[in-house]
């Protein structure tokens, strides 16, 4: 088992930025590819970016490259989401979530899921 944590979402002005972090804790982290993911009210479920087991290998969609970037810490069991220049079509719940599939943006083959943090972005 996984256990996911997200924090660091907010309300922010737009052209602003905000980190998120995702604590995992059970079995080796450094084992799982994660993801961030966001849902936002009426619409489906979308993948944000995705980061293999070490991070030598990153994935985005379009709509966030360029602006977001994610990373990882190992030794600290945590991933984050570094999102710059926000929009108010960023405002969603954002979630992480773990495979041991490897780094993919598809969020079927995610086994493990965070609650979420609320990101809120005005215009």
């Amino acid at each position: 088992q996984v256990q996911l944590v997200e924090s660091g979402g907010g309300l922010v002005q737009a052209g602003g930025s905000l980190r998120l972090s995702c604590a995992a804790s059970g079995r080796t982290v450094s084992s799982y590819a994660m993801g961030w993911f966001r849902q936002a009210p009426g619409k489906e479920r979308e993948a944000v970016a995705a980061i293999s087991p070490r991070g030598y290998r990153t994935f985005y969609a379009d709509s966030v490259k360029g602006r977001f970037t994610i990373s990882r810490d190992n030794d600290k069991n945590t991933v984050f989401l570094q999102m710059n220049s926000l929009k108010p079509e960023d405002t969603a719940v954002y979630h992480c979530a773990a495979t041991l599939t490897g780094a993919t943006m598809l969020g079927a083959l995610y086994d493990y899921w965070g609650q979420g943090t609320q990101v809120t972005v005005s215009s």
